[in-house]
């Protein structure tokens, strides 16, 4: 799996690498099972620190989405697949909370933003796809 860190994004690095693990277990390029780059080796790829690496790693194990199994690596966990979808759903209601709260600042409507959100899908399916 290649990941890309933007530095001046205001999403600190530690999230944008929880989030692109998250992203591709959802558009299925990440399997249970899979094997993660290392914590050490992937702190080396991106030039960061290795513990932003470590504090993503650990966040995505207390989600229960990998496991790391001492001398042996970090694996993508077969509950990330069988996660209850009400558990999913409760996850994302802060975030949920966060992008309402930030719309209503911008000045941007339920409905468009819900509009948003089917458009975002389609382009994610369009990208997914293109992968596969």
């Amino acid at each position: 799996m290649q990941f890309v860190i933007i530095p001046g994004s205001e999403l600190p690095i530690y999230r944008q690498i929880m989030r692109q693990v998250t992203d591709a277990l959802s558009g299925g390029r990440l399997r249970p099972g899979d094997k993660l780059t290392s914590q050490r080796e992937l702190a080396e790829q991106l030039v960061v620190s290795p513990l932003t690496v470590k504090k993503a790693y650990d966040e995505l194990e207390r989600e229960g989405l990998i496991t790391t199994e001492r001398g042996r690596g970090t694996f993508v966990t077969a509950a990330a697949a069988a996660t209850d979808p009400r558990q999913q759903k409760e996850r994302l209601r802060p975030e949920v909370r966060q992008l309402l709260s930030r719309a209503r600042l911008s000045g941007v409507t339920v409905e468009a933003l819900a509009k948003l959100l089917v458009e975002e899908e389609q382009h994610w399916n369009t990208e997914r796809d293109a992968q596969s």
